[in-house]
């Protein structure tokens, strides 16, 4: 889960920053990605808004979930029998992206569009195609990267 929110933090949307992770059954990371515009299209060109009167003056006609980009972005043949991990709980879009790739196994953050109808039609989905998914509690609480502690000189010159 933590890449996944490493991952986030590549993300330019203002509002939500999401990130996804696909693990395989060896433990092994197969697909990454993060909420973003489609590729060859500016982030700093599209809108990043919420609301407008103009949807297409929002940002929801353009941008790709981290769970799309995880899957488009996968570096192996296939992730069949995966596990994706992702800080919030897929759309409807992204679960029917989900159970058409195999994954069979989802780890939520936050479920907080629990109520919102889409939410409820990506479960119903997941539960027909017998996808399992459970919310994710971390064991730490924090996870620290700090640069400053890295011995530079094991890397060798920049």
């Amino acid at each position: 889960m933590s890449v996944a929110f490493l991952s986030a933090q590549r993300s330019k949307d203002p509002s939500s920053q999401v990130g996804a992770c696909i693990v395989n059954d060896d433990k092994k990371i197969v697909g990454i990605g993060y909420n973003g515009m489609p590729n060859g299209c500016s982030d700093n060109t599209l809108p990043w808004t919420k609301e407008h009167d103009d949807q297409l003056e929002t940002k929801y006609p353009y941008v790709c979930h981290a769970e799309m980009n995880a899957i488009m972005n996968k570096n192996s043949a296939d992730v069949k029998n995966c596990t994706l991990y992702v800080a919030l709980f897929p759309c409807n879009n992204c679960a029917k992206l989900v159970i058409q790739s195999g994954i069979k196994k989802i780890m939520y953050f936050s479920d907080k569009h629990k109520d919102k109808p889409e939410t409820k039609a990506s479960k119903r989905m997941m539960d027909l195609a017998q996808i399992q998914y459970k919310q994710y509690i971390p064991k730490t609480k924090k996870v620290v990267i700090d640069f400053s502690a890295i011995d530079q000189s094991v890397f060798g010159p920049s």
